[in-house]
């Protein structure tokens, strides 16, 4: 699956959040994840929640064409965390 990404919204993210978009790829790795659809203006995101390095991730994500389109990549909320929690244990 090719990713894609904007750079100075990688570099955005880096700043606000100290994560890279490039591991944000890791949630794609076939390791359990929820998927949470996520309504943005006039394209359908979603936000994929998971585990990387015994920590709770989220990356907000959209589909063009045949590339995943990573947008934003943070620590994971806690409703997030509660939500794969419930799922997964």
């Amino acid at each position: 699956m090719p990713f894609a990404w904007d750079e100075n919204k990688r570099y955005l993210n880096l700043v606000r959040h100290r994560l890279d978009l490039v591991d944000a790829q890791d949630l794609f790795d076939g390791r359990p994840t929820i998927v949470i659809p996520s309504p943005r203006q006039g394209e359908i995101g979603f936000v994929a929640v998971g585990l990387i390095e015994n920590k709770f991730h989220a990356v907000v994500w959209t589909h063009r064409g045949e590339v995943t389109r990573l947008i934003s990549f943070r620590r994971a909320r806690d409703a997030e965390v509660r939500a794969y929690r419930a799922r997964f244990g």
